[in-house]
């Protein structure tokens, strides 16, 4: 049986390995390593593949969010919602605008940000919801565009887990995430569905004006070059991974369809264990074959009987790895702690962080590599 590995970028390498070669020497052998020609033409195709009028590459993820909040104008002491088990990216961009993040639970089947929650937690100051698609399911994107022009907020989408993923409608159309509120944000971290062999992340919007705000402060500030109109970063997607991106993106429907059959045989085999509860999808209560709306980032259980730890241990000497996301949750966490936060608002999360307890998920998976995943599990458990 062949390592196995949380992900095998190497084996997905040698699969496009000629084609990647030949796009990273082209770029090192034009020397455009900065705003080369191969960034443009990613983002012409991301654009077309995601169906939205403005895609602004940047360097990573986290300035991504960081960048829409700039771009937003959002002022200090603006409150801006977010929901609490997630990576703490999503909130410390919050914190470095200081701006007052507002963390609330998290619904306990797609582990996305929970609607009673949500609505519960908007004041007056409250000018944001950042919902965070995690690990490849789209969230609740209707009601919360519902609430968002109840009250009239912006809605930014953390998508850093769930490029490719669809959100369907209740009128049955579809739309890709990121592209459904104010403004989209996503990471090209290599580990990610598309990701590229160093850092990268990129912006997505519908709104013109919002576009050209942001494509200056991804650049200093720069609209023409030594003249600084807005406050701006230094925030670039290099051409090196721009090359890389645009020749994995036409394989990133394949990417996603080959998580999700891998989701499914972990779902199956774990199927009849009474202290295993495997992920299902919110719209449809299984992994289905008609819809998107999970690309499957992580494959993420919960285990009931208390032995999450101990089998955590079991796993990595067993030379299965495995990933706990997350141990802790933001609220609890030093740098965002807060005497606001009631622990009664949080008995998802912390249930969450006891119990869940990610497997090894990637487009490289074979099933002899599932079966003895699946036996090691279920002979621990019982």
């Amino acid at each position: 049986m062949k390592k196995i590995q949380m992900v095998d970028l190497q084996s997905q390498y040698e699969k496009i390995q000629p084609e990647v070669d030949k796009a990273v020497h082209e770029v090192i052998s034009s020397a455009a390593f900065i705003n080369g020609p191969e960034v443009k033409k990613f983002q012409n195709d991301l654009e077309a593949y995601l169906d939205v009028k403005h895609v602004i590459p940047c360097a990573n993820g986290t300035d991504a969010l960081q960048i829409a909040m700039m771009g937003l104008g959002l002022e200090q002491g603006d409150e801006v919602i977010t929901a609490d088990f997630t990576f703490a990216a999503t909130v410390e961009v919050i914190a470095l605008l200081k701006l007052t993040p507002v963390l609330v639970d998290v619904d306990p089947k797609s582990f996305n940000i929970d609607l009673d929650a949500l609505e519960k937690a908007i004041t007056p100051k409250t000018k944001a919801i950042v919902p965070v698609h995690l690990f490849g399911q789209a969230a609740n994107m209707e009601a919360i565009l519902k609430i968002a022009s109840a009250h009239n907020l912006y809605v930014i989408e953390d998508t850093a887990q769930a490029i490719g993923a669809d959100f369907t409608f209740s009128d049955g159309s579809t739309k890709k995430v990121g592209t459904i509120g104010t403004i989209g944000t996503t990471s090209f971290f290599p580990s990610k569905n598309l990701g590229c062999y160093g850092d990268g992340g990129a912006i997505f919007t519908n709104d013109d004006a919002l576009a050209h705000i942001i494509r200056g402060i991804v650049n200093h500030g720069m609209y023409e070059r030594y003249y600084h109109d807005v406050v701006g970063v230094n925030s670039r997607l290099d051409s090196l991974q721009a090359a890389v991106l645009r020749l994995k993106l036409p394989h990133l429907n394949d990417y996603c369809n080959s998580r999700r059959e891998a989701a499914k045989y972990y779902n199956k085999g774990f199927s009849a264990n009474q202290h295993i509860i495997t992920p299902v999808t919110e719209k449809c209560g299984e992994i289905c074959d008609t819809c998107n709306c999970h690309v499957f980032h992580q494959y993420t259980l919960k285990i009931t009987n208390g032995k999450r730890d101990e089998l955590h241990k079991h796993l990595l000497d067993q030379g299965i790895p495995n990933a706990i996301y997350y141990p802790v949750p933001l609220h609890k966490q030093k740098a965002y702690a807060d005497e606001r936060y009631n622990e009664a608002d949080f008995e998802v999360t912390n249930d969450l962080v006891k119990t869940v307890i990610s497997l090894p998920m990637h487009t490289e998976l074979d099933h002899e590599q599932q079966d003895h995943i699946i036996e090691t599990i279920l002979n621990f458990v019982g």
